[in-house]
């Protein structure tokens, strides 16, 4: 399938997306929850494993909770809801690769409408107490977590190096890039 779209729109699109850490007392409607969840369910995965499974969390008691108990997870605290990623804690490598890409279709889908978001994670004291507080059995791996929300201001603009400090071609070179 091809994008009916021109493609510089696009990428300006996928450039726009920022953390938002702040979030104004709205709650965001379930339609858009939904998109979110089939727009994350299409997500790519290893060998078409479908790995990750999401705890959406809206209740404002277990958000506190869940800003408290280890990690790089505050943001939670203000968000509308959150989504946790469970993983099966059976491959490493591959369920790790799969997480990190289904946390950014995560927020690039809820991004395009409107609602801000920041990924967070939970140290590994804090994952056995997310799981213990969510309900998550056996070895399975709650390490992240995405606070949702509108934006209570809109997202800075955020600094990136060039290009030119970034890429390299062909080789690697201690020197630096190009």
């Amino acid at each position: 399938m091809t994008v009916d779209a021109p493609p510089r729109p696009l990428t300006d699109f996928l450039r726009s997306l920022r953390a938002v850490r702040e979030f104004q007392r709205k709650p965001v409607p379930e339609e858009i929850v939904q998109d979110v969840l089939e727009v994350a369910r299409w997500s790519g995965s290893a060998s078409n494993r479908q790995f990750g499974q999401i705890i959406v969390v809206r209740q404002r008691e277990t958000l506190e909770a869940l800003a408290t108990i280890g990690g790089y997870t505050g943001h939670l605290r203000g968000a509308a809801l959150a989504m946790l990623l469970v993983m099966p804690g059976e491959w490493p490598e591959g369920e790790t690769f799969d997480e990190g890409r289904l946390a950014e279709r995560i927020m690039l889908a809820a991004w395009a409408h409107g609602v801000g978001s920041s990924i967070g994670w939970f140290s590994p004291e804090g994952r056995d107490r997310a799981k213990q507080l969510l309900g998550v059995t056996g070895k399975r791996v709650v390490r992240t977590a995405i606070s949702l929300g509108y934006p209570a201001r809109a997202p800075g603009r955020g600094k990136r190096k060039p290009i030119n400090e970034l890429v390299y071609d062909e080789r690697y070179r201690a020197s630096g890039p190009r």
